[in-house]
């Protein structure tokens, strides 16, 4: 998988990110029952995904690999708006593009604003409304 690393399971905490089924998640908890009588801790982690706020819940060994995701957090300017999508510029490279509005930042979208964005997993996401 492109753009990620890897770590292993056991050093999952809150608010770091993580891929589960090709999703990049954001974890919200993390539990690890000490180790058995066949010598493995396990882990319990729940995790949100950033682009649908989908709750995964996965339990596995703790000495497995994970993916971390790379996040890359941007600035950039909202050129027009078109009904779902906006044109953003990025505010370093100067390059448009077309992203779909979250629906907890309808309405506050306006041509001209600063917006936040994400790129994960090579997929951008507004994060957030300046």
């Amino acid at each position: 998988m492109d753009n990620t690393t890897q770590d292993i399971a056991t050093s999952l905490k809150p608010g770091r990110f993580v891929v589960f089924d090709g999703i990049a998640c954001e974890v919200k908890s993390s539990q690890i029952s000490r180790t058995g009588k066949h010598g493995h801790a396990k882990c319990r982690v729940e995790a949100i995904a950033i682009k649908d706020g989908r709750k995964i819940i996965k339990i596995m060994p703790g000495h497995d690999n994970v993916q971390i995701p790379i996040v890359e957090k941007k600035n950039a300017q909202v050129l027009s708006v078109h009904e779902d999508k906006a044109n953003i510029m990025d505010m370093d490279t100067y390059e448009t593009f077309d992203l779909p509005i979250p629906e907890e930042f309808k309405g506050q979208i306006k041509e001209g604003s600063q917006v936040n964005y994400w790129i994960v997993l090579g997929e951008k996401l507004i994060k957030q409304v300046k």
